[in-house]
């Protein structure tokens, strides 16, 4: 199968790990550390949702403002664009935030993406639902998609939803748990992308 796509994780991915304080904004929403946040807004009464998105939607615009470009992003960006491979975007966080985010970088704009799939437009990951319409976007199937992503629930998404999956771990440990289905790749940086993606095709 022909990798015709790549679908990116934002926080963490195309950004440099550590804007988004997850133990700090739990904290604030009084959300178990071993809970997902989302996942925990949706279980409280209804009077209680809006009060709580509130406040996660205010940290993670001031995230947003704090992010940097991760290492490689761009030029692996430019470097699929060059190609013409399409790039999108799947994210638990809101569109508001990503357009903030990508204000920071120099050489990549929201337009260099075919799809941006927020927490708006489907169910978060680990749910395939994001995975399947960013696809559709993009025009191909989700086995035709590499989803790349930082984190446990990316690889998850992306198996459920058959694609190709590869773990970024940012020069660190496996974030990984032994019952998690095992990404197809595993890659440092992103500038190890392109050749993987060579590799594949």
């Amino acid at each position: 199968m022909t990798i015709k796509g790549v679908l990116f994780d934002f926080d963490g991915t195309l950004t440099l790990p550590g804007a988004l304080d997850f133990p700090a904004i739990k904290k604030a929403l009084g959300c178990p550390l071993d809970q997902l946040i989302l996942e925990f807004v949706e279980s409280q009464p209804p009077d209680q949702q809006t009060r709580l998105i509130k406040i996660l939607e205010e940290k993670e615009a001031e995230a947003a403002q704090a992010s940097l470009p991760n290492r490689g992003a761009e030029k692996c960006i430019s470097a699929l664009r060059k190609r013409q491979i399409p790039v999108g975007i799947l994210t638990r966080n809101t569109l508001r935030s990503i357009k903030e985010a990508l204000g920071n970088f120099e050489q990549v704009t929201i337009d260099d993406f075919d799809a941006i799939i927020t927490r708006e437009l489907s169910l978060p990951k680990p749910h395939p639902d994001g995975i399947i319409k960013a696809a559709g976007r993009m025009g191909f199937s989700p086995e035709e998609l590499l989803v790349v992503g930082d984190f446990r629930l990316d690889v998850i998404a992306g198996k459920r939803a058959g694609a190709i999956t590869v773990l970024l771990t940012n020069g660190g440990v496996s974030v990984m748990t032994p019952d998690d289905p095992p990404p197809d790749y595993t890659i440092s940086h992103l500038e190890d992308l392109p050749a993987l993606l060579s590799q594949l095709n």
